[in-house]
């Protein structure tokens, strides 16, 4: 194994962004974007080129008009909405140029918070970006990724967690956890939803993170470091975030050659090898590159721009998916008559809104895009949700089928029952100016007409005013919970 780390190659850059995904409190969406407007956050939008290059440091920026015709449009739509639309992706970004430093058992890195992006997103679903810059010269390239594997740890789990601290000026935190919510993002908390998760405000989406944020990271390599292919062990090394063991020696989670070629096969994407590697997983998306710096600040700003944004959609696909397939297992099916209908307009809105084949109009791009969704799996979890709609329909059509013969059967034999009795026994007794009197002479029979005509006219009433009540409740529901 040491021989595949015998040379420790330098980085001239490392630009991470740290993406928490989170679920927002019903009916938040509002007070929140207010929250985040008096915190210093602007909402972004493509007609705003001045923001072109406020939020990725130095030397970077994004073209927005590359970005709007790198997607199709009804993608865009989503991505890049001209107006507040709550069926978007809607963005706040605030610049933070905050000076850091993480003290780290084998290592001490500076690093700069350059900003902060915070999605809003349908589903109830969110995005907290961080983007971070280390500003270490010539930095190892494994003390970098064992920057990004501490950093996106949320809460300490290890011992080199706990070993590892941030400094902020004259601010210390222990966590990461910490540094984010109480910091850099600090009015987030009272808006995420712990309604199943008994307070574990870090953990909104159980099913999806494990206390660690996904990572999108660019690594530009000195050229004169890696004068051939970059090695598999440092491709696959990137994708898992082994940095450093213990003692501060390089570290790589697998020994097997053959496992680690089969991996990079399955996850590399390599048209612009050996130059230029793209490794994807569901924890990692980075860009490895020993491109001289002029096209490395290029390959930079597409992970800045499009290739986030693919990202992103990628990540909110698999959220909602897993959201859906999350109800359906929770439906108490002979029950939840409400939640059924919720589930399956949910599923038919993911479908036709967001959820298509093709997204990215550039080849590249569109490759890029289908490995992502490849790793993420959402064309299974698509497949599996689809055949839940399906399920979902049979079952009540069947329901309603069923329940619909049952009333009809009762409401026949009601009706010809009580149709007869009433018209041959008591009807003449009930027009004009009733003879209450005459009904206390009525035999048996003539009473279990009365009772009958008369309850025939209280269930009427009774099914009317239910009908209407329902169609009442179900439209201010849906006009309430089906918001954003």
């Amino acid at each position: 194994m040491m021989d595949m780390l015998s040379t420790e190659p330098l980085l001239h850059t490392a630009l991470l962004q740290f993406i928490f995904p989170f679920s927002i409190k019903q009916g938040a969406s509002a007070r929140l974007i207010s929250e985040l407007r008096k915190s210093g956050y602007s909402s972004f939008s493509l007609d705003k080129k001045e923001l072109e290059g406020a939020y990725y440091g130095n030397e970077y920026c994004v073209s927005h008009e590359k970005m709007e015709r790198t997607y199709l449009p009804f993608a865009a739509h989503v991505l890049f909405p001209q107006e507040d639309d709550e069926d978007s992706f809607r963005r706040f970004s605030r610049v933070n140029g905050v000076s850091c430093r993480m003290e780290m058992s084998q290592a001490n890195v500076a690093f700069r918070v350059l900003s902060t992006d915070l999605f809003i997103c349908p589903f109830q679903t969110g995005f907290v970006t961080l983007r971070v810059q280390i500003e270490e010269e010539k930095l190892p390239f494994s003390i970098a990724l064992e920057f990004a594997d501490r950093f996106r740890t949320l809460e300490n789990v290890s011992v080199q967690d706990e070993q590892t601290v941030i400094h902020s000026g004259e601010r210390t935190f222990s966590q990461v956890e910490d540094f984010i919510f109480n910091y850099l993002v600090e009015g987030l908390k009272p808006f995420l939803d712990q309604s199943e998760l008994n307070g574990a405000y870090f953990e909104t989406l159980p099913f999806f993170v494990d206390e660690r944020m996904l990572v999108q990271a660019f690594y530009g390599l000195e050229p004169e470091g890696v004068t051939d292919d970059i090695p598999l062990s440092m491709r696959y090394r990137a994708s898992q975030l082994d940095g450093l063991d213990a003692a501060g020696r390089p570290y790589i989670s697998a020994s097997d050659p053959g496992y680690i070629e089969q991996y990079c096969e399955e996850h590399t994407y390599k048209r612009w090898g050996p130059e230029t590697y793209y490794m994807t997983n569901e924890q990692t998306f980075c860009c490895i590159s020993r491109a001289e710096r002029p096209l490395a600040i290029q390959l930079a700003n597409q992970m800045y721009g499009e290739y986030y944004y693919g990202l992103l959609l990628s990540m909110f696909h698999k959220i909602v998916l897993l959201k859906l397939a999350n109800m359906h297992s929770r439906l108490r099916i002979n029950r939840d008559d409400d939640d059924i209908e919720d589930l399956i307009f949910y599923i038919n809105k993911f479908s036709a809104k967001f959820y298509f084949l093709e997204l990215i109009s550039q080849s590249q791009g569109r490759e890029i895009f289908f490995q992502l969704r490849k790793v993420y799996g959402n064309d299974a979890l698509f497949d599996e949700v689809k055949q839940t709609l399906n399920d979902l329909f049979q079952y009540q059509v069947k329901f309603q089928s069923k329940r619909r013969d049952m009333l009809l059967m009762i409401l026949t034999v009601f009706t010809v029952v009580s149709g007869i009795y009433g018209m041959n026994q008591v009807i003449d007794d009930l027009e004009g100016s009733i003879q209450w009197g005459k009904m206390l002479q009525y035999s048996l029979f003539q009473y279990f007409a009365l009772m009958l005509t008369f309850s025939g006219i209280v269930i009427s009433i009774i099914l009317t005013v239910r009908e209407i009540w329902n169609s009442i409740r179900s439209r201010r529901r849906k006009k309430f919970k089906y918001q954003n």
